[in-house]
C-alpha cells in the first residue's frame, strides 16, 4: 500500500494533483454536487437509500477520526499518517449529503415562505466550499453535522416507516438529536485532545439552539414538507378523467415564463368553472391527504380571504406525481391563489391566477395535456 503511494505521487497526475491541492476543495464539491444531480432521483429509491446512509455513516467515522487522530492510539498507524486528508473528507461528506438534499428540497420547496428554509441549505451547501481552514473548530464541525444530521432523519425516517405526520417529524428531531450528542459525548470520552479544546456544555447549548430553532421554523410551516413534492400545479378550463389518465386543458403562458405553465390571467365566461389540478410526488406506500385551500384577495381589506378548503387522498410510489383536482363555480374577477396543504398546513405549493371575466369564448394559448 505505502509503495502504491509513492509511485501515486511521483507520478504526472499525482505531482499535479499535489501542486495544485489548494483547489481540491472546489473541484470535489463541484464534483460531487454534479453526481448527485445525476445520479439521485428518489428518495425511496434504494439506491438513494443506500447512497445517503452511507454517507451518512462515512461522515461520522471521519469525524470521529479526525478529532481522535491525535491520541496515542493511533499512534504509527495508517490513519495517523495521512490524517491531512481527514478535513477533505469530512468537507466532502458535508458537501455530499447538503447537495442531495439541495436536489431533494427542491422538488418539495415553493415560492412561499418554506423558500426561507431552503435558501438557508443551498447557502450551506456553497459555505462548504470555504470551511476547510476552519473545519478544525469543533464546534462548527459539530454544528453543521447536527444540522445535516436532522435533514438526514427527517427526510429518511417518513420514508422508511411510510408514514408522514408532525409526530414522525418530532421523532425524526429527537433520533437525531440523541445520536449527535452521543457521538459527541464518546468523542469527548475518548480523546484528551477534544476534551481540553471544548466546553462540553456550550457545544450541547449551540446544538440544543438549532434543534429549537429548526423545530420553531417547523411549527411556523417554513421547512417544506419532505418528502412530499409538488410536480405539476395549474389553473385549467377543464379536466377529464380518461382511463386512469387526466386530460387538462389550460391557457399556456408565454415560453419564456420558464417557471409557471399555465398563464397568470384566467379568462372566464359567465358560469364557467375554474379547476385547479395538481400532481404530488409521493415515495412509495406513503399515503397522506392534499388539501387546495382556495383564496382570494380583497382589495378593500387588503388581505387573502379563504373561501374553501378541499381535499383528496394521493398514495406514493408514481414517478411523474399522483393527481387531483378540484374547482370552483361562480368566482368574481380578481386575484386568486391555491394554496396545495398537508393537514398539518404544510405548503407543498401554490397555484396563483388572476380572474378576468370575459362574454366570448377564448381560445388564445389554449392547450391540452395529457397527465
Amino acid at each position: 500500500m505505502k509503495r502504491a503511494l509513492v509511485r501515486y505521487r511521483k507520478s504526472a497526475f499525482g505531482s499535479y494533483l499535489i501542486r495544485n491541492k489548494k483547489y481540491a476543495p472546489i473541484l470535489f464539491f463541484i464534483g460531487g454536487f454534479i453526481f448527485d444531480t445525476l445520479t439521485l432521483g428518489r428518495i425511496d429509491r434504494i439506491y438513494d437509500t443506500v447512497v445517503l446512509c452511507s454517507h451518512m455513516t462515512l461522515l461520522s467515522i471521519t469525524l470521529y477520526l479526525y478529532n481522535t487522530v491525535n491520541d496515542d492510539k493511533w499512534e504509527s498507524t495508517f490513519i495517523r499518517r495521512y490524517s491531512e486528508y481527514l478535513p477533505l473528507a469530512i468537507q466532502f461528506f458535508f458537501g455530499a449529503l447538503s447537495s442531495a438534499f439541495v436536489i431533494y428540497f427542491f422538488r418539495s420547496v415553493s415560492m412561499s415562505k418554506t423558500m426561507v428554509f431552503f435558501i438557508l441549505l443551498v447557502l450551506l451547501l456553497f459555505a462548504n466550499e470555504f470551511l476547510k481552514k476552519k473545519i478544525s473548530n469543533k464546534y462548527l464541525q459539530f454544528s453543521v453535522y447536527f444540522f445535516i444530521s436532522f435533514t438526514f432523519f427527517a427526510f429518511m425516517i417518513p420514508t422508511l416507516i411510510r408514514k408522514m405526520n408532525t409526530f414522525i417529524f418530532i421523532i425524526s428531531g429527537l433520533v437525531s438529536l440523541w445520536s449527535t450528542l452521543a457521538l459527541i459525548r464518546f468523542i469527548y470520552r475518548s480523546s484528551p485532545g477534544t476534551r481540553a479544546e471544548i466546553s462540553l456544555k456550550k457545544l450541547m447549548g449551540i446544538i440544543l439552539s438549532i434543534y429549537i430553532t429548526i423545530n420553531v421554523f417547523y411549527y411556523f410551516n417554513l421547512i417544506p414538507p419532505v418528502p412530499l413534492a409538488l410536480d405539476t400545479g395549474l389553473v385549467a378550463h377543464d379536466v377529464r378523467k380518461i382511463n386512469n389518465e387526466y386530460i387538462v386543458t389550460y391557457e399556456k403562458d408565454q415560453w419564456y415564463v420558464f417557471w409557471r405553465k399555465h398563464s397568470i390571467n384566467f379568462h372566464r365566461q359567465a358560469d364557467q368553472r375554474v379547476y385547479v389540478f395538481t400532481s404530488v410526488f409521493a415515495p412509495t406506500d406513503l399515503k397522506k391527504s392534499i388539501f387546495h385551500r382556495w383564496k382570494r384577495y380583497n382589495p378593500e381589506t387588503g388581505k387573502w380571504e379563504v373561501t374553501d378548503n378541499l381535499g383528496f387522498e394521493v398514495a406514493g410510489g408514481r414517478d411523474q406525481g399522483f393527481r387531483g383536482y378540484t374547482y370552483k363555480n361562480n368566482l368574481k374577477e380578481g386575484q386568486w391563489k391555491v394554496d396545495v396543504i398537508t393537514e398539518e398546513e404544510l405548503v407543498l405549493g401554490v397555484v396563483d391566477f388572476v380572474i378576468k371575466n370575459t362574454s366570448e369564448s377564448y381560445n388564445e394559448g389554449m392547450v391540452k395535456k395529457t397527465f
